[in-house]
């Protein structure tokens, strides 16, 4: 049967070659064939097909490959839970201004009327006292100091004895009476008798960290550069849940409080946490009962 088909077809194929040789009427081709004839005849009656849309997959890529034809996704930004109300809530209980901090603080110990290298001195000046001390006892340093006119060229001129005794009772008073006179020796040297104007240059200096750093920047130079974070802001953001894990120390905190939270609240984050730190989440026995995020801090709950 299946040759049969094949002589049939053979026969079909001459006979519709005969009649085209002869001028005869020709058979009607099949549809397929009809349509590819028609298409040679009148070439815009062709159809093409349409060009394939190119799909653009989003993917993430791993080992730090790039693909430059795929979109990657957009991983959501880690951030604490009721971060905000807590927050809302230290405001409210910050409300009254009235912590150590806010009175004596770094930006309350300079001469307001003294020329602006002078006061940018004297802020880095109170930074560098500042460190493992009360704000009282920083605040009373600073007054002495100034009473004798706490300028590069005086601090110079004074003794390490006399110096010592100005600043005393402030904390390791004998290593900052000795990082004083040799970062006040830099400042006069190598920076005219101004303070560096970045947190590199800062923390290059004799006596002076990081926090200290921040705070001169904001202080200082009217420059948010970074969070400052001492011991209140590293126990505080801790104890709230602020960092995606727990922080060994307070540049790690700051790192950490850096990653999430919106730049707009870093320069008030630091006097903010401080007060509250001084006034109600003590380091010893916090008072939890008078605060209003008892029912959202972790510590409190497992207290």
């Amino acid at each position: 049967m299946n040759a049969g088909m094949r002589m049939v077809t053979r026969s079909r194929s001459r006979a519709r070659g005969d009649a085209s040789r002869r001028g005869g009427e020709e058979l009607p081709l099949p549809r397929g064939r009809e349509a590819a004839a028609e298409g040679r005849k009148n070439p815009r009656s062709v159809k093409h097909p349409r060009k394939a849309q190119r799909l653009h997959v989003a993917y993430e890529t791993s080992n730090g490959e790039k693909d430059e034809g795929a979109e990657s996704l957009e991983v959501p930004a880690w951030k604490p839970e009721n971060w905000q109300q807590q927050l809302a809530n230290i405001r409210t209980m910050r409300s009254r201004k009235d912590a150590p901090v806010d009175q004596l603080g770094a930006e309350h110990c300079y001469d307001p009327s003294a020329p602006p290298k002078v006061r940018r001195y004297q802020v880095l000046l109170s930074l560098m006292l500042s460190s493992q001390t009360k704000d009282q006892v920083t605040a009373g340093a600073m007054q002495r100091l100034r009473a004798r006119g706490l300028t590069i060229d005086s601090i110079l001129q004074t003794d390490d004895v006399t110096l010592g005794k100005l600043i005393y009772p402030v904390g390791f008073w004998r290593n900052k009476v000795k990082f004083i006179k040799q970062t006040t020796t830099i400042l006069q040297q190598h920076y005219n008798g101004d303070i560096p104007s970045s947190v590199a240059e800062l923390v290059a200096l004799p006596g002076v960290g990081p926090k200290m750093a921040h705070l001169a920047m904001a202080v200082a130079w009217d420059t948010v550069s970074g969070i400052a974070v001492d011991t209140h802001v590293h126990r505080i953001a801790n104890r709230l849940g602020w960092t995606k894990k727990a922080t060994k120390t307070p540049e790690e905190t700051r790192a950490a409080l850096e990653e999430w939270l919106p730049r707009e609240l870093w320069s008030e984050i630091n006097g903010l946490l401080v007060g509250f730190g001084q006034q109600t989440c003590l380091p010893v026995h916090p008072r939890c009962q008078a605060c209003l995020n008892q029912a959202l801090c972790p510590v409190a709950q497992g207290l």
